[in-house]
């Protein structure tokens, strides 16, 4: 019994400027940066949730 393979789907996600999906990105970059010039060999794990009025940062950092 023979299978063809699968067929690969491509999907990404766009948002537009001003969406909380981008200020979440721009904290969790700013964090990693911030961490790995301090400490090249650190290892994060940050996400950042925001929302109307808050910001929730989660997440593992090691250094």
């Amino acid at each position: 019994m023979s299978r063809e393979p699968a067929a690969n789907v491509f999907t990404s996600e766009s948002v537009t400027e001003g969406h909380p999906d981008k200020l979440a990105d721009q904290i969790s970059d700013a964090i990693l940066d911030a961490i790995l010039a301090k400490d090249p060999l650190a290892r994060v794990a940050c996400e950042a949730i925001v929302t109307t009025g808050l910001v929730i940062v989660v997440g593992e950092i090691t250094t």
